[in-house]
């Protein structure tokens, strides 16, 4: 995963100066200072703005929409281990908040599919009689992000703890939704599409 994050970081450097020698071969009648005139003055007030650096959690769960807006899917801790898992295989998700019995805002911890496969079925436990607040990661040892932490550093954060989703919490409101691993990389790359886009529409003229 972290070859993939230095594959994004680096590949957008790369396109930015494919595309600018691109344009010094297309167009060596331009002068450099005329050039760089040019591409210095629009460059960081139309494409620095909606870089991929630049995209938050905030955006990832815009673009995810309702789903990632307060309506998580949950269990509680005294949940079994058994309906969590169920839960998740019919929702097709790899991870669930956990929350106090009768407290949906209070967040205890959550629960994964690595932790049934690590604390269940390797430990040849019956996930219909361990309850969920015996696997699950605690709150306090939580790694989270807020809305307005870059997608890339919430992908470094993932990648060195090697977790898949990440709560995330907003001052005075606590949980708000939480990311997936997917989400983020759908973000970055849908970025670079975007960017790619608009380098070229600037070779085109287009700004």
């Amino acid at each position: 995963m972290q070859a993939v994050i230095r594959s994004f970081v680096s590949g957008g450097n790369v396109v930015r100066s494919s595309l600018l020698q691109h344009v010094r071969v297309i167009n060596p009648a331009i002068q450099p200072s005329v050039l760089s005139s040019r591409f210095e003055s629009t460059q960081p007030a139309r494409m620095e703005e909606h870089g991929f650096e630049s995209t938050t959690i905030s955006d990832v769960m815009n673009a995810k929409g309702k789903s990632a807006d307060g309506s998580w899917l949950w269990c509680t801790t005294d949940d079994t281990v058994y309906d969590a898992v169920k839960s998740m295989t019919q929702h097709n998700v790899g991870a669930l908040v956990v929350v106090k019995p009768g407290e949906k805002q209070s967040l205890a911890g959550i629960i994964t599919e690595r932790d049934y496969l690590r604390k269940i079925i390797v430990q040849g436990r019956s996930s219909k009689s361990t309850k969920v607040g015996d696997i699950m990661t605690e709150e306090n040892k939580l790694i989270t992000v807020t809305p307005e932490t870059k997608v890339l550093r919430a992908m470094q954060l993932m990648t060195d703890n090697r977790i898949r989703h990440i709560p995330v919490i907003k001052d005075k409101e606590g949980m708000i939704g939480m990311v997936s691993i997917g989400d983020v990389v759908r973000a970055v790359v849908s970025e670079h599409r975007e960017e790619l886009n608009r380098l070229n529409a600037f070779i085109q003229g287009g700004y």
